[in-house]
Parts: C-alpha cells; sequence; structure tokens
C-alpha cells in the first residue's frame, strides 16, 4: 500500500459520514430557481435592480474579495490552523497591491500584493506552528498588527497627507467583454419576465470584467483540483484531520501546516489587492471592513468546500450589492423571496424531524411577510446591516450540517 493511500485513508479517519455531493443537474437546477425567483421578485415588486447589470456586477465585485477571503481560510483550516488573521492579511494586500501598482504597473503591483499577503501568512505560521501560539490569539494580533504597519508605511511613503490613502492607481489590470454581450441591453430594457432578467444577469457577469474576477473565480475549482486530487492536497488535509497519523507514516507535518497558512495569507492578500486596484483604483485605510471575518464565514457556509464557499461569497455579495445601490427599495423586494425561502426550509426541516430549525425557519419566513406589508422601505441601518444578518442567519441555520477538519486549531507537537 502506498504512502498516499494510507493518508488517504488517515484524513478519512474519524470523519462522520458526508451527505452526497450534489451532481451538476442539480446545481444547474438550483442556479434556474434563483433566476425564477429574482424574476418574480422583480415583476411583483417592481424592483429591476434585483437582476440589473449594475446590481449583478457590483454583486460580483463584491463578492471575490470575500471568496478569496474564504478561500485562504480554506487552504489553513483544512491544514489544521484557524486562521482568523485573514482580516490583516487583506490589509497587508491592499495597501503593498497599491504600492506596488502606482512605482512598477499593475501586475507586479498584483505579485507584490499577493507577496504581502502571503508575508503575513507566514508570520502566523511561525507563531502557531513553531512556537505553538493559540491560533485565535495569533490572528487578532495579526489584525491588529496590520493596520498600524500599513499606516507607518503610507507615512513614509507619501507623508502625512497620504497617511490614510495612497495616490490613485492609474494604471489597472485590463477589462475583457463577452463580444456582442452589450447587445442585451435592448432586451434588458424591455422588462420581460425571465428574458429580461437573464440578459442583465449575462451582461453583469459578461461585460467589462476584470483579469483579476476571472483569476480569482478560477482558484476556485484550481482549489478543489489541488486539494482533492493531488497528492499535495492529499497531504494537506491529512495534517488538517490526523497529524499524528500523517506523521507516522513520514510526513513533514511542520512543512505542510506551513504551505496551508502561507497560501491561505496569499489568497487573503490577492483579495486585499483587488479591493485596491480593482474595485477602488486606491488604497484607503480601513478599505476591508471586516471582510476576512465575512470571507470566513463564507468558508463555514460552504462546509469548508471550495464550491460551497463559492456560494456563500455570492451570497453576501449580492446582499451587500443590493445594500450599497438602491438598498432600501431593492431588499424590501427581496423579502419576498426570502419569506418564501424561510417557509420552503420550515417545512423541509419538519419533514426531516428537525424541529428546531423548523421553527425557527418559519417564524423567519413569517417575520419577512410582516416585515414586507407593514413598511414600504427599509430603515436604513437595517440595509446597512443586511449582509451581517445574512450571515448570522444562514450560519444559524446550516449549523447542524457542518463538519471542520477534524484536527482544525488543535495544537501539535512532533512526536507529542
Amino acid at each position: 500500500m502506498s504512502t498516499d493511500t494510507m493518508l488517504s485513508e488517515a484524513a478519512q479517519a474519524g470523519a462522520k459520514p458526508r451527505s452526497r455531493r450534489m451532481s451538476t443537474g442539480t446545481v444547474l437546477l438550483i442556479v434556474a430557481g434563483a433566476l425564477v425567483g429574482l424574476s418574480l421578485v422583480h415583476q411583483l415588486a417592481n424592483a429591476p435592480d434585483v437582476t440589473s447589470q449594475g446590481a449583478i456586477q457590483a454583486a460580483l465585485q463584491a463578492a471575490v474579495p470575500l471568496g478569496l477571503a474564504g478561500l485562504g481560510g480554506l487552504w489553513a483550516e483544512r491544514a489544521g490552523v484557524v486562521n482568523i488573521g485573514l482580516e490583516g492579511q487583506m490589509i497587508l494586500g491592499t495597501w503593498f497591491g497599491a504600492w506596488g501598482s502606482l512605482e512598477f504597473g499593475p501586475w507586479i503591483g498584483l505579485l507584490i500584493g499577493i507577496l504581502g499577503g502571503a508575508v503575513g501568512g507566514l508570520v502566523h505560521a511561525v507563531a502557531t506552528v513553531t512556537f505553538g501560539v493559540d491560533h485565535i490569539i495569533s490572528g487578532v494580533a495579526m489584525t491588529i498588527l496590520a493596520p498600524g504597519v500599513v499606516r507607518y508605511l503610507s507615512y513614509i511613503t507619501w507623508g502625512s497627507a497620504g497617511a490614510t490613502q495612497s495616490p490613485q492607481v492609474v494604471d489597472q489590470v485590463p477589462r475583457i467583454s463577452v463580444p456582442g454581450i452589450n447587445g442585451l441591453k435592448g432586451l434588458e430594457e424591455h422588462q420581460w419576465f425571465l428574458v429580461s432578467d437573464i440578459a442583465g444577469v449575462l451582461r453583469g457577469l459578461l461585460y467589462e470584467v476584470s483579469l483579476v474576477t476571472i483569476l480569482a473565480v478560477l482558484l476556485i475549482p484550481l482549489t478543489a483540483w489541488l486539494l482533492w486530487k493531488t497528492a499535495f492536497g492529499l497531504r494537506v488535509r491529512s495534517v488538517g484531520e490526523d497529524p499524528r497519523a500523517a506523521e507516522s507514516l513520514g510526513l513533514n507535518v511542520y512543512r505542510y501546516k506551513y504551505y496551508g497558512v502561507v497560501i491561505s495569507g496569499a489568497m487573503a492578500g490577492l483579495g486585499g489587492v483587488y479591493l485596491s486596484t480593482v474595485t477602488s483604483a486606491i488604497y484607503r485605510e480601513g478599505q476591508t471592513g471586516g471582510r476576512g471575518y465575512i470571507g470566513l464565514a463564507a468558508m463555514i457556509f460552504g462546509n469548508w468546500r471550495p464550491g460551497g464557499l463559492a456560494v456563500g461569497a455570492s451570497l453576501f455579495g449580492y446582499t451587500d450589492a443590493l445594500q450599497l445601490r438602491r438598498g432600501s427599495e431593492s431588499v424590501h423586494a427581496l423579502l419576498i423571496l426570502v419569506g418564501a425561502l424561510l417557509l420552503a426550509l420550515a417545512v423541509w426541516e419538519f419533514i426531516r424531524r428537525n424541529r428546531l430549525v423548523a421553527i425557527a425557519s418559519a417564524v423567519l419566513g413569517v417575520l419577512s411577510y410582516v416585515l414586507f406589508f407593514s413598511v414600504d422601505k427599509i430603515p436604513t441601518a437595517l440595509v446597512q446591516a443586511a449582509p451581517y444578518i445574512t450571515v448570522l442567519v444562514v450560519l444559524a441555520l446550516a449549523a447542524q450540517r457542518l463538519r471542520p477538519p477534524a484536527a482544525d486549531g488543535k495544537p501539535y507537537r512532533r512526536g507529542g
């Protein structure tokens, strides 16, 4: 029996039985159902922005940094290290990405920003893997340290006037469009049921898309392939599931934990570069706005899987994009769909005899419709909190099906 075969068995040791993965047909059916649901919201509530080109484009731009932060968390936790410091590593990515782009051009800036995040991951790895510092303490320290570091770097680079933001990043990574995609604009403006909504979604996803966005999207299947289809990924996962068994088979557990955490920081750094060079074309202090933590929530929502993570990031990004655009009207209209989904979930969980989740879902569903019919516009404070409320509700309802890596966050010492 080969070492990798034994590692595969070790990685599965102690794991709870997993639910069957969704087929491609099931995923496409869910996507189609979501489009029909949004189209109904569009027609019933007269809310064209829920599927407009601008809303979908904004949602994509909001989802990408969340997804990259989530991928960072996935790599670290699959190696058995909790990386609460993703927020700090994203902050490093925002500054180094902007500085590198200003000094050397967009592509070199992209690499420097990724390297900045990777260095942050390396610091976290040294603290947690080599010195055995508690993962949460190290991550919090990274998040506190990073803003101070970039504030100092801003001061010595751009002077006191630029201590909180950089000059405008003029040269950016190119954007591309699918030929002829803008021809769907007229179709979108007709406001036909489903047809116009599909046109708006396609324009949002395929018109003026940054190459960095395409790179970020491709990292999701690439991560899935590396972690589940290669010997390297098997070894990373094995140290996150059972490091003792991996050690007994001759694996250098420390090395693979370092690989996972440094790659984690690099992913978060890329998310930071995206914020400062694609989304806004300028570095600003506080630019990450807690996205590292929401990325972790997206990873947990996705059950430590790249595909589920992408769905979670898309959901949170879409909610965030709507509240930044015509927040009150769009979020108010979405209450129709949210209420229907929660009531459907309540019925499903009741059939499965999961009464606690069923009751919670039913109550939230009824409250959604009460709020929809009692007010014409959602209060601004509630609209701004919508992405965070979404995170809490989704994680609360999904908690019972989650299974993190068995050794995630547990201390490890060679031969101990």
